[in-house]
């Protein structure tokens, strides 16, 4: 008990001495169906997975589509129709900030994932069901994960190896 006590003491001071970034706002630029700029700043949106720009996915008669493309270009025009809110709550291994996000008060997130162009990673489920359910997007046909289509597709090594991540 005393651990669990010792263990929750020290969880709670450490997010003390670390608190979340300050909320950020402008105009944002995709890069791709679950990422963009919003001004200097790298923005990943927490909780979905995107198909990658490169990546295909199958329609319900078999035909592929670029459903990597489709996702960013949605992405785009949802940016665009407003300025854009992130709540950043943490960076992932590239230094991304990691936000939930919106634009005119609607979750960009919640609203890929029921457009059926991009996947739950946690907190979407029900969008997710919703465009499971009506055959929407990735959901009309088969797809490969976007994490099984990059591990299936590693990005190519830099030509300098890691100057070239710290350029990017």
């Amino acid at each position: 008990m005393l651990a669990i006590i010792l263990l929750g003491g020290a969880a709670a001071v450490a997010a003390w001495l670390d608190p979340a970034p300050p909320p950020i706002a402008g105009n944002a630029r995709a890069s791709d169906g679950d990422s963009f700029r919003l001004g200097d700043e790298r923005v990943r949106l927490l909780g979905i997975d995107a198909p990658e720009y490169a990546q295909t996915c199958d329609d319900h008669n078999g035909w592929q589509w670029p459903c990597g493309r489709t996702a960013r270009d949605r992405m785009a025009q949802l940016l665009k129709s407003g300025k854009v809110d992130c709540r950043p709550e943490d960076h992932d291994q590239y230094g991304r900030l990691l936000a939930v996000c919106t634009v005119g008060g609607k979750d960009i997130a919640a609203t890929m994932v029921a457009e059926g162009l991009a996947i739950s990673s946690g907190r979407y489920w029900g969008e997710e069901q919703s465009a499971r359910s009506a055959s929407k997007g990735i959901w009309a046909g088969g797809f490969d994960t976007p994490r099984h289509w990059r591990d299936d597709h590693p990005r190519p090594s830099s030509l300098f190896g890691w100057l070239g991540s710290l350029w990017s």
